[in-house]
Parts: structure tokens; sequence; C-alpha cells
């Protein structure tokens, strides 16, 4: 059994507590959201994420952020945020000799040259503790992963206050988000029970969450989301996502859906998918059967509980055709085998784009 965990996990209570009692200054860099953290508060010099480029990260983004900081001597990178704030601050721990595009093409050969703590500020990106960063490529019109130890954090901080302002479209997306990385990694190949210990524990608290929330209105607590986000990305951190986070990432750097949305959009019916391929899900449904209080259908009562949360879009409305379906089909299986080999049971590229075929 293999089981990995890098990155030490503390806990703070507010901002201005971290600032101080990780000596935080000249010698840091701050990456982050000017909404979450503005200059006149910052004990260092910040880079603020928004001011170049709106959405999920892509190489245009990144390499304007690195040539921004080009020549500059920081010792410690810190990121506060999201996961495009988290996957870009991964990418500025080699120093200067690389733009984006070099990142990922030198991948495992990288010498690592700064510190990185990570500070979540949505629950579901489990960035926090992976090794892995994921860019749009403009000119590919996909996103790719990058997964090597160096992109590990020395430190993750949960500061659950940060998530009580949270806009309730993210915290939704994102929630999901890590619900799917739960479920995928508990299926994996490489899949153990330590990682379905954490993979449970996440998607109970999850569905949990989700059953005592109001009508689209954040939940009162958000430390339970929070801390199912980081053990969600633990788990898939050492078992892998699958084919949901492999065919989300065309939808996602096509059409520039939000991650977690683009997973939704097609998390069902890849599992309707393995279930027509007898794929062995029965740990994973005994899991959500108990979480849900369901022992009918838990496929139809997990995904009526999730629209509760944020309605299922179709891909039609984003409009995507059978033409489109076969492309993206094509990408997935040409560009994210790197996830696709974590599937339960093997697709075709004729698979992909049936199950594409299926969301719109």
């Amino acid at each position: 059994m293999n089981f990995m965990l890098k990155t030490d996990i503390v806990s703070c209570d507010s901002l201005p507590s971290f600032f101080s009692q990780w000596e935080v200054g000249p010698n840091d860099l701050i990456v982050t959201n000017e909404y979450l953290l503005s200059p006149d508060k910052a004990p260092c010099e910040c880079l603020y994420q928004e001011r170049y480029g709106k959405g999920e990260p892509n190489d245009e983004m990144v390499d304007a952020m690195l040539a921004e900081i080009k020549g500059k001597h920081y010792t410690r990178i810190i990121a506060i945020g999201g996961g495009t704030v988290i996957d870009i601050a991964k990418l500025f721990l080699f120093g200067d000799d690389y733009d984006c595009e070099g990142i990922f093409a030198a991948g495992a050969s990288l010498e690592r040259k700064r510190k990185l703590t990570i500070i979540p500020t949505t629950c579901g990106t489990g960035s926090e503790v992976t090794n892995i960063s994921i860019v749009e490529f403009k000119k590919k019109g996909t996103k790719m992963g990058l997964a090597i130890p160096a992109l590990y954090a020395d430190e993750a901080v949960l500061i659950p206050v940060l998530l009580e302002t949270l806009p309730y479209d993210v915290f939704a997306s994102s929630s999901i988000d890590a619900l799917i990385h739960a479920a995928e990694s508990y299926i994996s190949p490489k899949s153990n029970p330590l990682v379905q210990a954490l993979g449970r524990g996440a998607i109970e608290m999850i569905i949990q969450g989700y059953q005592r929330m109001e009508d689209r209105t954040l939940p009162g607590d958000m430390l339970p989301f929070l801390m199912a986000s980081t053990m969600a990305g633990i788990a898939f951190g050492n078992a892998g996502c699958a084919a949901v986070h492999a065919l989300s990432y065309p939808i996602g750097g096509i059409y520039h859906v939000p991650h977690g949305k683009a997973n939704y959009m097609v998390f069902a019916e890849v599992f309707a998918a393995y279930r027509r391929k007898n794929a062995d899900l029965s740990a994973l449904e005994a899991v959500l059967a108990g979480a849900l209080g369901d022992s009918g259908d838990v496929w139809s009562s997990l995904f009526s509980l999730i629209d509760k949360v944020l309605p299922q879009q179709p891909l039609s409305t984003l409009g995507v055709d059978e033409a489109k379906c076969s492309e993206m089909a094509e990408s997935v299986m040409q560009s994210q085998q790197r996830l696709l080999k974590n599937n339960p049971i093997e697709l075709s590229v004729e698979e992909i784009k049936q199950i594409y075929m299926c969301c719109m």
C-alpha cells in the first residue's frame, strides 16, 4: 500500500493571526485576490491574480505574472485563495528560467527554489495538499495537469472564517468538485484503505452538509466543507481523479465553465457509463447509501440532492453539438491519459463521445 502526505496541515483563527505567527515579511510574496487582502493590509508584496486575467488559470495569465516577479528574490510564496490562485502560485517555485510551457515541459527535472504555504479560501480544489497544478493552454483549447513532487506545499493553513463570505455559486461548484474528488479516488485502481477512509469521511461531511442547507444559501458552518475538501484532496492526491475530470477539461477550456460546474455536467453520465460496463461500484454505493440515509437508488438520490445545491446544466446550452462531442472526445483521449488510467474500467473514444452526447 502506497500513501503520501507531504504537507503539514495546521489551523489558524484569522489572517492577521497568520501574518503574526508565521512572521510574514519582506522575503515573502503573497499571491491572492484584492477582495481577500487589500494592499494596505498586506505585510509584504502581493501579486493580485485578477490584474493579469479573469477566470481559471491559463498560460497567458501565468506568463504575465512570472514576468512581473522575474529577478525578485523571494524565499517563500504564500497563496491565499481558491484553485486559480493556488495552481498559479505553485508555478512560482522554480525561479526565473521558465515560462508556463517550459515548466510543464521540464516537469520532474525542475529544481525547487522557494518554500510554499497555501491558505485555501474555497472548499473544493484540495490543491493545498496535492502535487498538481492545472492550467488551460489557450492554443491547445484544453486544460493540462502537471503532477510532480516539487508542487507539494510545505504547509496548508486552514482558516474557516475566510470561507464565510464566499459567493454561493463558488461554494456550490467547489464543494461539488470536492465530492467528485472523493468519489473518483474511492474507486480508482490506485485506491487503498487510507484513501477510502478519507474519501468516505469527505463524502459523508459534504452530503450531510447539503442535507442541512437552506435553499441556495451558504451553510452556517463552513468548517466541515473545508475539512472535507482537504481530506478529498489528500485522497485524490494519492489515488488520482479519473474520467469525470478528464471529460470536464475541454468543457472548461473551450467554454470557460468553472471547474466544479464542468465536472458536474458530466458526473452522472460518466458513472452511468461505468455501471453499463459492469464496473464494481458497490463499495462506493454503500458509502453513498449510508451518507444519504437511502438504501434505494443511491445515484438518483445523490443527483437529486446535488441539483438542489447547483442545478445541472446541459452541454447543449453551451452550443455543444455532435461534432464538438467528437472533437472533445478525441482531445480527452489524446491529452488526458494521466487521468483516464485511474478509471475503474476502460473507456473508448466512442464511449467518451457518447457520454458527452448523453450530457446534451
